[in-house]
């Protein structure tokens, strides 16, 4: 459903960030905010913030920020609709519906969900019956307790052909909603309808919140034709767009349970009663794109658990192959494979948890099972084999979208070639010219970039003159002698750079500021630690007490010694240290609300167009580093050229204070 930007403002307006947010965490009221501990970090001084007036919330500690409908959506991992149906009905404001259609449609869905809930309590009403004697047998055998069968909602459809009909009739759902809900098998040879599911131990499948949309029977007789029998595609089920066990493992890997993939619903539940709760399970198929995407939304690197067998190896193979195209920058997949002839319900039945937890944490990166599956069983021994080879490889890595993670697998894969094959003493060779930089580029005749390990960068096109150039371990990584060499990346390697000192220095000596900045502050990328924990301090300090003293230079003497006596003496030294001039008459003490007020937009103004330069910088000395042609050459050259504008234009910040008594500018 796609919600009008009106009715998200009523929604707002109707409901104080500070209502929503302390639902979970208290919150203690701090002058025109509220104050509390962070949900998302483990603290003992609160630096979270809630101001009802900018509708909007901030985390110091973790750095995340938003609205109410990110707060629900980060702290119970729903999707953005689920979050606005949640707001709506605290708010107690009916969900608007777009047109005539789509609110019969939805009245329709409800009622459908209604028949699937009534069959759930059916189910695990005849399960604790006589009837389910059989079937409680069944689950006694393996080791599925009573609890874990009401965890689970399990049940037991008996083998009447109208057990289920007849049931529901009764209590007025017409045979139609039935058929529809896939309950029931119907059709132009079968003049009546009947059960589709009967003599079965029976699974309930939930959407993502948590609603009854299908279900999954096991048979108990051994000459049946389907050991496992899935709901049909139904208006509420989609098998390829759900997983057995959605809605407890989304919160539970939201909570940080790891997120671990297995073949069947059993093997979830052994999973989760062995402690895993963030199991699920594909229904009835192998893995889908549409299920992969689904994975990718709760955790970025989900486990695929799958049986140690033959079988199990290919569906680990099939899983690869879906999700090589479709991996993006710090989306991947890990494997873990389970001793030969076992599933986890196998496993969890003999060892416990502690054999699982060791299966899981051996997992193997997706590049480890690709590079398996290649060299298995292969005979390289000729130039024309490791040639096939690696032409492969090529199409493999060639057909990932994302350019940034294709040239990464290429580097990868090709350092596996040159150790695999590299003669003994050396490379031999192997990648200047040779066989090495033949297909491995893949589409459009491109090469690999020749790999670079964090660390010291080898020298080269970029390296400066005399030794190679220092890897940072801040946002950027520095290619270019301007790249590692600007004032952001020296004030990540050792001091605190002179623009963000001078932003410091302007919030401590005129807190005042963060009355109308507080978003822009929290917003600003700042390279030094130090200079992230000084902005956390300062934040809080300002949200005590500091905005109700009317007078400016009280406002910063309080904000230094609130700052001094928790601990940020020498963080304050170093900032003091870094500002190498006194011209800069708007950040200090004293200086009119006129003059600091400029100063402070040209330092935010300059500080984020030269961040953002640095991205781009480093975005065009890789393109250049991958084809060195014309068009890039001038691209890296223009960054270049408007760095060296942007830091020339640095110094009209020491013309700013006429109003504070400086008459002359210094330009």
């Amino acid at each position: 459903m796609r919600f009008t930007p009106e009715f998200l403002d009523e929604l707002r307006a109707r409901l104080p960030v500070s209502e929503v947010v302390g639902r979970r965490v208290k919150l203690k009221k701090a002058g025109r905010e509220w104050k509390g501990l962070s949900p998302f970090q483990q603290e003992k001084t609160p630096s979270f913030f809630v101001n009802d007036q900018k509708q909007a919330w901030f985390d110091f500690s973790s750095g995340l920020n938003g609205n109410i409908f990110d707060f629900l959506m980060k702290t119970e991992g729903v999707t953005f609709p689920e979050a606005v149906e949640r707001l709506a009905a605290m708010a107690g404001v009916p969900l608007p519906a777009v047109t005539v259609d789509a609110a019969r449609h939805e009245q329709h869905r409800r009622t459908l969900h209604d028949v699937m809930e009534l069959a759930t309590k059916f189910f695990a009403d005849m399960l604790a019956s006589r009837h389910g004697a059989k079937a409680r047998g069944y689950l006694a055998d393996r080791a599925i307790t009573p609890a874990t069968q009401l965890q689970f909602r399990m049940g037991y459809a008996p083998p009447d052909r109208f057990a289920l009909k007849e049931h529901l009739g009764a209590q007025g759902i017409s045979t139609e909603d039935m058929v529809e809900a896939g309950l029931l098998v119907a059709g132009e040879d079968k003049p009546v309808p009947f059960d589709r599911f009967r003599d079965r131990v029976m699974f309930p499948i939930t959407d993502g919140r948590g609603r009854v949309i299908a279900f999954g029977g096991r048979a108990l007789e051994k000459d049946v034709p389907a050991k496992y029998l899935n709901s049909p595609e139904t208006a509420l089920f989609h098998k390829g767009d759900n997983l057995y066990n959605l809605f407890t493992a989304r919160q539970a890997a939201h909570d940080g349970a790891q997120l671990i993939v297995v073949e069947g619903y059993v093997d979830v539940i052994a999973m989760v009663t062995s402690g895993f709760p963030g199991a699920v399970a594909p229904l009835g198929t192998a893995l889908t794109e549409n299920q992969l995407a689904l994975l990718w939304k709760m955790v970025d690197e989900p486990i695929l658990c799958f049986d140690g067998d033959r079988a199990g190896q290919k569906a680990a193979y099939r899983a690869a192959d879906l999700a090589m195209p479709n991996l993006k920058p710090g989306k991947s997949l890990r494997f873990a494979l389970l001793p030969e002839g076992q599933d986890p319900d196998d496993l969890a039945r003999s060892g416990g948890r502690g054999a699982i937890e060791e299966v899981i944490s051996a997992a193997r990166p997706l590049a480890d099972m690709i590079w398996s599956r290649e060299i298995e069983g292969g005979n390289f021994a000729t130039p024309e084999r490791r040639a096939a080879l690696e032409a492969r490889i090529g199409e493999l890595t060639g057909g990932i979208r994302d350019e940034v993670v294709r040239r990464y697998y290429r580097q990868d894969l090709q350092e596996r070639l040159q150790r695999t094959f590299a003669p003994e003493g050396g490379r031999g060779g192997y990648g200047r010219g040779g066989y090495g930089r033949g297909n491995f580029g893949g589409r459009g005749g491109e090469s690999p970039r020749p790999f670079a390990p964090r660390g010291p960068a080898s020298g080269g096109r970029f390296a400066a003159k005399g030794g190679p150039v220092p890897m940072s371990r801040g946002p950027y990584q520095a290619a270019s002698p301007q790249l590692a060499n600007s004032p952001i990346m020296r004030g990540q390697r050792s001091a605190i750079s002179r623009r963000e000192a001078l932003i410091l220095q302007s919030l401590i000596n005129h807190p005042w500021l963060l009355h109308d900045h507080l978003e822009e502050v929290a917003a600003l990328e700042l390279a030094h630690p130090e200079a992230h924990k000084l902005r956390a301090a300062v934040i809080a300090a300002f949200a005590n007490d500091h905005h109700h003293s009317p007078d400016a230079e009280e406002q910063a003497e309080k904000m230094r010694a609130d700052l001094e006596s928790g601990g940020f003496s020498h963080i304050l030294q170093r900032v003091e240290k870094a500002v190498t001039t006194q011209a800069v008459w708007g950040a200090r003490v004293g200086a009119a609300r006129e003059d600091v007020l400029s100063t402070w937009r040209q330092l935010v103004a300059l500080h984020q167009k030269t961040h953002a330069l640095l991205r781009e910088m480093k975005d065009a000395e890789a393109a250049l580093a991958e084809d060195t042609s014309e068009a890039n050459l001038a691209w890296l050259q223009d960054i270049q050229a408007r760095m060296a504008e942007a830091d020339g234009t640095e110094a009209l910040i020491e013309g700013f204070g006429e109003l504070s008594g400086r008459f002359q500018r210094n330009v």
